[in-house]
């Protein structure tokens, strides 16, 4: 997915570019895991924006 969505959800300090790759990656990992069966893509890339915009804020904010 390509349509601009994740620069839109990217969390602030982030490259936009990385993120993009990041959640690119991931939700090709979440497909590879259900053997890529059809009708998910959306729910894929979704979840993993969320999952890498969590890993980004804890990147961002590290615990103290």
């Amino acid at each position: 997915m390509t349509d601009g969505n994740s620069q839109q959800n990217c969390p602030k300090g982030i490259d936009p570019d990385e993120f993009h790759q990041m959640v690119s990656m991931r939700a090709y990992c979440k497909a590879e895991a259900r053997n890529f069966a059809a009708g998910y893509e959306q729910e894929d890339w979704f979840a993993a924006e969320r999952e890498i915009a969590k890993q980004c804020h804890y990147r961002i904010h590290p615990a103290e």
